[in-house]
Order: structure tokens, then C-alpha cells, then sequence
């Protein structure tokens, strides 16, 4: 302040002065501060006043750039414009209030709903929050929707998707083999539905041939209940015998690459499960045996174990039992190796 008070006194005892003595004292500053030009090593820390008196001067005089030394022309003119913009937003700030903030729900629930629907534009979402109670315009919608290098007419569905919408029309088959107690090997057929995770078919076999397999696939279907996709592997089992009559039931057969069994994930999974909570803690006489052991291990598959994927439902579903309908016991099944939890009134 004391600076700009002094640059004022000075401007008015110039006007009394002669131009000679005005000229003689600018060429005494102006080498003055060329030597603190040349030998100032820190940057001249400017304050506010320093900065007001700049931007007035570049205001109402046009040849100020060729007295300004200590900054640069860019410098003073960015001053300009910072000002210019805390004046606005004091005056927004005291006037009328501008669009209303969106609040952080709604800003992640449209970015939801962009992802969940890649096909919806901003139109559609509106409609939608409108429909929800969101009072919100819909140039605010398209501000804060994902975007994607796609158009929403060429937008891709998600493999999620996909699957979900296919998968009361899928099945998975496969083999897997099982020792016995004399060192044989048996084969166990399976077919599982995808919908709810059930195995809709199975059979033991010490010899599997196409023909055996293709029979197996007729008794799992009845005619009205076909599915429309079947995805194996590329097991040589699964010859021209079966693959006609695959053809014949007008199912599609999907195969999977080869050494891919993350491909066929559903049916791998119900294998794996087979081996740990069944096979693995028991041992097989023959085929009879086996038959026995699965058929027992698949009635607790389907009623009574839970699964993530369903919800921790069984394929089978549970009804919830409210603690009203009596103390908890226990049912053994599967031999002993699993027990199912019910309440049942005293």
C-alpha cells in the first residue's frame, strides 16, 4: 500500500516539474532497474495493489508495454482475466443462484444405468429418472453419462448378458472317470442345465462308445423340452453317431477350443464339486455302486445344497423357514458325508 501512495505522489509532483527533469529522472530508473535486472537472482514477489495498478495502467494506456520490465506483458494481461472472473463470480454469488448441484446419487445412478444399457442415449435414461421422481434435464444427463468410443445403435451387449438371456436354452455334457476298488475305470455321462445348475441326466459306463452316448442324449430330452444349444468338448467319444443324432434333434452343438475347460465352466465346476464332497471321501465297488452313490449325492445336489451363483439357493428352490415354525435339526444325507438344516415343530 505504502508503494502505490508513493507512485501517486510522484505522478503529482511530476505535472509542476519540467519535461527535461522528467526525462533525465526516467533514464536514472530505467538504469536502475536494468542493474536490478542483471543482478536479482529471486523472482519480485508482487501483491495485490501491484497487480491492480498494472491492470489499470494496461487499461487506459496503450503503449504500457514498453515500460513494463519487472514481468511480462502475458503476465499482466492473465492478471486481467483472473479478475475478471472473481468479479463475475462475486456477482453470480450475491444475485440470483445458477443450475442446482446433482447430487452424488444421481450422478452414479445414470452413470449405472449407462453401463447396464449400452444402448440407451441420454433421452431414454431421462425418461427413465423422470419415472423415478429425479427432476433433472437432460443436457445434465448427457453431462455426466459413461462414455463410450460407440455409437449406442453399435453398442455390444455384455457377455453376462448374452449368457443370462441363453441360458434356459443351454446344456453342457461331459465325462469323467472314476476308479473302482479292483483298478477299473468307469465313465460318468453328465448333463447339466444351466438355468438352475441341474443335472438333467447321468449314466456309468465301464466301455463308452458314440452309440452308448447318443442314447444317453435321447433319454435326457423328451422331444418337447430340447434344448437349443449344447456345448462339449472335442473328446473323440462325441463321434458321427452322435453327432448325427444331435443334428437330428435340431440342436446346435457349440465346441469348446482345445485344452480350454475354462470354456465349458459350469459343467468343470459341478465335476470338481462331484469329486470333493462326494467321490473323493468314498470308495466304489462297481458301477451299481457308483450309480448309487451319485443318485444319493444328486438328490442332495438338487434340494437341499446351496449355491452362490442361484442366490445361496439350491437348483431345487428352498423356502425360507421364519424361527416360528420351530427348533432347528439336522437330517443327515449323502451317507453322512452332508446334512440339510430344517426347523420342524416339537
Amino acid at each position: 500500500m505504502l508503494i502505490l501512495l508513493t507512485t501517486l505522489l510522484a505522478a503529482l509532483r511530476a505535472i509542476f516539474r519540467s519535461r527535461a527533469a522528467l526525462e533525465l529522472e526516467n533514464l536514472a530508473l530505467r538504469h536502475q532497474i536494468g542493474v536490478l535486472q542483471r543482478s536479482a537472482r529471486k523472482r519480485p514477489k508482487l501483491t495485490a495493489g501491484d497487480r491492480l495498478v498494472w491492470v489499470l495502467l494496461c487499461r487506459i494506456w496503450s503503449d504500457w508495454r514498453s515500460a513494463l520490465a519487472i514481468v511480462q506483458p502475458e503476465t499482466v494481461i492473465a492478471w486481467h482475466r483472473a479478475g475478471f472472473r472473481l468479479f463475475w463470480t462475486w456477482k453470480v454469488r450475491r444475485g440470483q443462484p445458477g443450475r442446482p448441484l446433482i447430487s452424488r446419487e444421481v450422478r452414479d445412478l445414470i452413470r449405472k444405468m449407462c453401463r447396464e444399457n449400452p444402448g440407451w442415449g441420454a433421452p431414454r435414461i431421462h425418461g427413465e429418472l423422470l419415472k423415478l421422481g429425479i427432476d433433472i434435464g437432460e443436457s445434465s444427463v448427457s453431462k455426466y453419462m459413461v462414455r463410450s468410443r460407440r455409437p449406442p445403435s453399435q453398442s455390444s451387449q455384455t457377455w453376462r448378458t448374452f449368457l443370462e438371456n441363453h441360458l434356459t436354452q443351454m446344456v453342457s455334457i461331459d465325462f469323467f472317470a472314476v476308479p473302482t476298488l479292483r483298478f477299473q475305470v468307469l465313465y460318468v455321462f453328465l448333463v447339466l442345465a444351466h438355468d438352475r445348475r441341474r443335472i438333467l441326466h447321468f449314466n456309468v459306463t465301464a466301455h463308452p462308445t458314440a452309440e452308448w452316448t447318443a442314447q444317453q442324449l435321447r433319454e435326457a430330452f423328451p422331444f418337447d423340452q430340447l434344448p437349443r444349444y449344447l456345448l462339449r468338448d472335442r473328446d473323440a467319444i462325441f463321434g458321427l453317431d452322435f453327432r448325427e443324432q444331435v443334428r437330428d434333434l435340431g440342436i446346435h452343438e457349440v465346441l469348446s477350443t482345445p485344452r480350454s475347460p475354462w470354456q465349458r465352466a459350469y459343467v468343470e465346476r459341478v465335476i470338481g464339486s462331484i469329486r470333493r464332497e462326494c467321490l473323493d471321501h468314498v470308495i466304489v465297488f462297481d458301477a451299481m455302486s457308483l450309480r448309487r452313490i451319485l443318485a444319493s449325492y444328486f438328490a442332495y445336489y438338487h434340494r437341499s445344497r446351496t449355491h452362490l451363483s442361484l442366490g445361496k439357493d439350491s437348483p431345487e428352490p428352498r423356502p425360507i423357514q421364519p424361527p416360528e415354525m420351530g427348533p432347528v435339526v439336522a437330517v443327515s444325507q449323502v451317507g453322512g458325508l452332508h446334512h440339510r438344516y430344517e426347523r420342524r415343530a416339537a
